[in-house]
């Protein structure tokens, strides 16, 4: 009984697949045909959440036909205005055939006036490519975002391309902080976001959530983030400055590689619904054994901050027992 209902399945399926094929009809190919006006399109580049100090990458793409004029300027306006740092590439792009971007200057540098950066080409040209980099201020925390791209031509032609919106993360990011139990920069703030020494750490004993060290006297040790507060078992050695006493919850993780902490093509981003659906509430106050590429999810003692942070390198020499960490920050 089995073997017939494989048999009928398999059988319909093949009449289902033959019947498909037979109702497809090969069509001839056509080239499109060019629009005899001046026409744009952006595409958004940078994948991820959209973080403060943090760059948004788009493309912006315009053209007409060389008979019609010539482009003379580019523009894109934010809905919120951009950091300084904002910028409107004066190089139009092409792939060549080895799949590498030339960039070809076509304008002067941009210049931003409010929420408005605009490159004036000087080059003559009717196609162009330019990428604009977006620096999200401290404004647009929490906000949405929306950008409206323009371009005109010397015939007096003018397009624009609009998109979004785009939500703006409330987390903070730093990248490639060096923890070291050798030189003693291993007191860990979330708050500041930073890392001290004992000297520095005893003035801002109100900031310490962590420190790092690094044991070798049990395989189950090695790199580890322990809470002031914790056990002084996972703290031997450690002489704490006077007043480094919280104890902060956290959770050990891996294969949590998030793309814009450890800048790999992992396709995996923490974002702030992870920070607000976390719960620590059973979590130990130490995480020992840290491999490169695993985590800690974070809660300080005063509940202010849940964080993520990833473990990028490790080094395990005596005469450098360090590590390299990124962090994601969330208030809650």
């Amino acid at each position: 009984m089995q073997s017939r209902s494989i048999y009928f399945n398999y059988s319909v399926l093949l009449l289902a697949t033959l019947i498909l094929i037979a109702g497809c009809k090969k069509e001839d190919y056509k080239l499109p045909t060019a629009k005899d006006e001046l026409q744009n399109d952006a595409i958004k580049r940078s994948l991820g959440p959209n973080i403060v100090g943090q760059n948004i990458e788009f493309v912006y793409a315009m053209a007409l036909p060389p008979g019609r004029g010539k482009l003379i300027s580019a523009e894109v306006e934010a809905s919120i205005a951009g950091a300084p740092a904002t910028f409107l590439q004066n190089n139009s792009f092409n792939t060549n055939s080895s799949g590498v971007d030339i960039g070809v200057p076509i304008g002067q540098p941009s210049v931003n006036k409010g929420a408005i950066t605009t490159v004036t080409f000087n080059k003559d040209t009717s196609a162009a490519a330019l990428r604009y980099f977006y620096s999200v201020p401290e404004d647009a925390r929490g906000q949405k975002l929306s950008f409206t791209f323009r371009a005109q031509s010397s015939n007096g032609e003018t397009v624009t391309y609009k998109l979004g919106p785009y939500n703006v993360s409330k987390m903070d990011m730093v990248q490639n902080l060096t923890v070291s139990d050798s030189t003693g920069m291993m007191y860990v703030s979330i708050s500041d976001m930073a890392v001290y020494n004992a000297t520095t750490a005893a003035t801002k004993a109100d900031k310490i959530d962590l420190v790092f060290l690094y044991r070798t006297f049990t395989s189950a040790f090695n790199h580890a983030l322990v809470s002031p507060a914790a056990d002084p078992q996972y703290l031997p050695g450690i002489t704490l400055p006077a007043g480094v006493n919280k104890s902060t919850k956290l959770r050990k993780t891996f294969n949590l590689q998030d793309q814009q902490l450890a800048r790999l093509q992992f396709g995996i981003f923490i974002d702030d619904l992870d920070f607000q659906e976390l719960n620590l509430s059973d979590a130990p106050n130490f995480a020992i054994n840290l491999k490169a590429e695993a985590g800690t999810w974070v809660e300080t003692a005063d509940g202010k901050y849940r964080a993520y942070i990833y473990i990028n390198s490790v080094v395990n020499r005596t005469t450098n027992k360090s590590a390299v960490i990124s962090i994601k920050r969330y208030a809650l």
